[in-house]
């Protein structure tokens, strides 16, 4: 999906309204370079894009049904009266301002946190996205981004924190290598 997006992307790699630049994005008519990208050119990255999306977009709708129908969402998303001070303490935990972990659940309260965030920054570049590629016919999804620009700039935005969600990650997982089995069979039932 990046590849592909970064190859619509360097079709225009300006943002700003109507042709004009924000000042604050550094990147002004720079393309991404080219090993970040993926679709050959504009219609075959557009054409990759959509067709990752769609599968993207079914496999949420299917995750959000099991969730509600099965319960799940109690154990596994944020909710900030249960888990903001787990959260905080689980941060100092990995700064090494707290010598030893909070007690965790199925999860820890900074776990539950990205993870929530994780999936809001999905639905954000799903509705953002969906702003972008029909602009006209889906006019009241661009009118509450801001504009097609501006939802150009949160869809960009949400790439970014997405993949900063993944970086971090990965990092997390190659610090604790031990759960990568729970992450894969998806833990004790319970």
């Amino acid at each position: 999906m990046a590849g592909s997006g970064l190859q619509i992307f360097a079709a225009y790699p300006a943002l700003g309204p109507l042709g004009g630049k924000y000042r604050w994005y550094p990147f002004q008519d720079d393309a991404p370079p080219s090993w970040l990208r993926f679709g050959g050119w504009l219609a075959g990255a557009r054409h990759w894009h959509f067709a990752i999306a769609w599968f993207l977009i079914l496999n949420g709708v299917i995750y959000f049904i099991y969730m509600v129908a099965s319960g799940e969402w109690r154990r596994r998303v944020f909710i900030p009266t249960r888990d903001t001070s787990n959260a905080i303490a689980m941060f100092a935990y990995y700064l090494r301002l707290r010598r030893t972990p909070p007690p965790e659940d199925f999860y820890n309260g900074l776990q539950r946190m990205a993870y929530t965030s994780a999936i809001l920054f999905g639905l954000v570049v799903v509705f953002s996205g969906l702003a972008i590629y029909k602009p006209l016919q889906l006019h009241w999804i661009t009118a509450a981004f801001g504009g097609y620009d501006f939802a150009r700039v949160v869809h960009l935005s949400c790439l970014v924190l997405l993949a900063l969600f993944t970086m971090m990650h990965l990092v997390l997982v190659a610090l604790h290598p031990r759960t990568i089995v729970t992450m894969v069979t998806g833990g004790p039932r319970g």
